[in-house]
Formats: structure tokens, sequence, C-alpha cells
């Protein structure tokens, strides 16, 4: 998947470098630099990046400013390059990557609220999907991306009969949602956060 030549983008969302998250980001961008990719973090904590999705993401003028509805205003002012500079830049990592790997641990059997945030934010209708099209033909189609992520109990209580049920069931909606890409090699799961 990876290799000489490759651009590669991780998104990082962990509070503490010194993590097994951050270990994991930490070999991924040693290995694939290795190969020869070429590697940008996003880290998120260390941005202070915005996750909540408000009026502020967009800089232009509002379509409807009597009701304000994010979906259609930021679809709008994509449509119109009137988007907030910290979702452009992050727009331009993904664009330009062939490879997206999201690092994080698993909080409440989803993405930490920054690395939601983030997909709210960035992967917005315009840039990373539009209707009807969304999965089949997104506009990342083409593009891979892998979910490394870290849970803080062992492989059992996330299996089938396990307390916390099979992980690839919740993660389901995670990766249709990466679905505008092609899917990679899937989760890696470990039990240190």
């Amino acid at each position: 998947m990876a290799g000489l030549g490759k651009k590669v983008l991780i998104v990082y969302a962990h509070q503490e470098p010194k993590s097994f998250n951050g270990s994991l980001k930490d070999v991924a961008v040693a290995e694939l630099g290795r190969q020869g990719c070429s590697i940008t973090v996003s880290d998120l904590y260390a941005m202070d990046f915005e996750p909540r999705a408000t009026r502020n993401d967009i800089t232009g003028t509002l379509s409807n400013p009597e009701t304000f509805s994010y979906g259609v205003e930021v679809y709008e002012a994509y449509k119109k390059a009137a988007l907030s500079s910290d979702i452009v830049q992050e727009q331009k990592k993904v664009q330009e990557a062939d490879l997206v790997i999201f690092q994080f641990p698993l909080y409440w059997f989803s993405v930490p609220a920054i690395l939601k945030g983030w997909m709210d934010r960035v992967l917005c209708q315009g840039f990373a999907f539009d209707l009807p099209g969304f999965y089949d033909d997104g506009f990342l189609k083409g593009k891979s991306a892998i979910l490394s992520l870290t849970t803080g109990g062992t492989a059992e209580m996330y299996s089938k009969t396990g307390v916390s049920g099979d992980f690839r069931y919740f993660l389901w909606p995670l990766q249709g949602r990466t679905g505008t890409c092609r899917q990679g090699a899937g989760a890696r799961r470990g039990a240190a956060r």
C-alpha cells in the first residue's frame, strides 16, 4: 500500500505524545519514511484543532442567514471557496495524500470528539462526497484509508462474544464514513491507550 513516493497523512488524535497511540504514530512515521513515503501528521491536540462545527466555519455570506443549517451552509461555502482557513488547510492535506491513517484511542465505541469534529468539518459535502454518489463515487475515491486504533481492553472484550461486542460492528459507521476512500488494511487493536 505504501511505498516510494507515496504521500501519507496521519490524522493523530491523542493528548499524550508518550501514549501507546503516540508510539504507534511514531513507528508509522519512521517505517513509512524508511519506505520512501512523504509523511504529514495532523496532530489535532497539538494543533488545538477546533472540533465544533459552527458559523465560524463559513467566511462568506450565509445562504440563509435567518435559519442556520450547518450542512447546507458548509456545502455552499465550499463551492464558493469560503470555508475557514483551518478547514481548507486540512482539506489540502487530504487532497495531496495517497493514504490517510487515522490514529486514535477508542472512546465510547467511537473516535475522540476532536477527531469526530475533524471529520465533520473537513470531510464536508462538496469536498469528500456529494449526493447521490456518496460512498461509491466519493471525491476521495482511489485514496486509501486505515483506521489504527487502540482500546482500553483486551481483544476478547471486543470479540463476537465479548462484553463490548464485535468491534467490526460498532466501527461499521466509521468505516462507512471513511468509505469515500478505498478501505485499507483495517483496524489494528491494542490493549493500551
